[in-house]
């Protein structure tokens, strides 16, 4: 499955990755999940594959305890107080996926002051002191607007469906979409809408905005929303356009139903299994790992090709993902080190 997903990872573990992995004690210490929000298939998959993780760590002696906490619906003022209450409760490691790059960075410091160990993933943080693990969501952007361009021969009219205002990772994808877009002058953005990364949601927004629209030629998407355009255009008695997808299971479901070969599209989205590479970079510093403080993780692409074998190994109300150990952590990050 990591193959056909694209990750570049290896399915052996070298012995160099194995060399790398610090074995210092980490059986008491115990460390903590921030989450900002959990109102889509993507986040309740990272906290479901967190979950996973941390109990076969615990199980095996490696951590004392790794609960999560999520916060009501991205509101940046209440993690700052739990990532503090979390300081106060003891956890040597705090793992946060941030509704703020910024706002969050006074809780962050005054952590990192308590000597605690701070990893921000996903949505991460901007504070120095932080260790950082992000996908390129430029590129993500980039990727979705260059494979329409090809298939569209350079014309044609585009709807971006954006995530939640105001979070960085949104922010990226839409500064990919847009920048990207300046290379085709034949293409232009002809509505933007935000789908909160949810098919109900983008679905619910799309058929508000599409009275207003000329001919759609393409959408872009950000993960989580690509089904409910397909539905809001069906609704509306129109043509169909090209919608990139986010590799959320009935999004692929529907595009299998569709026949990969006659409509032609690609997936494209963050890895929510980055919980889990997360976990284990928090356990290895804990471990005495000296682990660099910006680290990257691919983003997950399905082509026509692949969507079986990535379909087959997706249940319903999931989205494609991997489930990453510590060797696999350790060393996807000793590659990114060589120049």
């Amino acid at each position: 499955m990591a193959a056909t997903l694209g990750l570049l990872l290896t399915a052996a573990v070298t012995t160099a990755a194995m060399g790398a992995v610090a074995t210092g004690d980490t059986s008491k210490d115990k460390i903590a999940l921030s989450n900002s929000f959990a109102g889509n298939t993507f986040r309740q998959q990272q906290l479901k594959s967190w979950a996973q993780v941390a109990l076969q760590a615990k199980q095996a002696g490696l951590i004392g305890d790794a609960p999560a906490f999520t916060t009501a619906e991205n509101q940046a003022t209440e993690q700052a107080q739990q990532i503090q209450n979390l300081v106060l409760q003891g956890y040597k490691a705090i793992v946060i996926n941030a509704a703020s790059p910024t706002a969050l960075n006074g809780s962050v410091k005054r952590a990192c002051n308590a000597g605690v160990i701070v990893v921000s993933f996903d949505g991460v943080v901007t504070e120095p002191c932080a260790y950082r693990i992000a996908a390129d969501f430029p590129r993500m952007g980039a990727v979705q607007v260059d494979f329409l361009a090809k298939k569209l021969n350079g014309k044609g009219n585009i709807l971006e469906i954006r995530g939640l205002a105001g979070v960085s990772v949104d922010d990226e994808i839409h500064r990919g979409v847009v920048d990207e877009m300046k290379k085709y002058p034949g293409m232009k953005l002809v509505g933007s809408v935000y789908g909160a990364w949810t098919q109900t949601v983008a679905q619910k927004e799309v058929a508000g905005v599409l009275p207003s629209l000329p001919q759609v030629d393409g959408v872009v998407t950000q993960g989580g929303d690509g089904y409910g355009v397909a539905q809001a255009f069906r609704s509306a008695g129109r043509t169909v356009p090209t919608i990139i997808l986010g590799n959320r299971q009935e999004e692929l479901a529907w595009w299998k139903s569709q026949g990969a070969d006659n409509y032609k599209t690609m997936s494209i989205a963050a890895d929510p299994g980055s919980s889990t590479f997360a976990f284990w970079v928090a356990q290895q510093l804990l471990a005495g790992n000296k682990l660099p403080h910006d680290m990257s993780l691919p983003t997950l692409t399905v082509m026509a090709d692949g969507l079986d074998a990535v379909l087959a190994h997706t249940a319903p109300g999931t989205v494609a993902s991997n489930i990453f150990t510590r060797e696999q952590v350790v060393g996807t990050v000793e590659r990114q080190k060589k120049p």
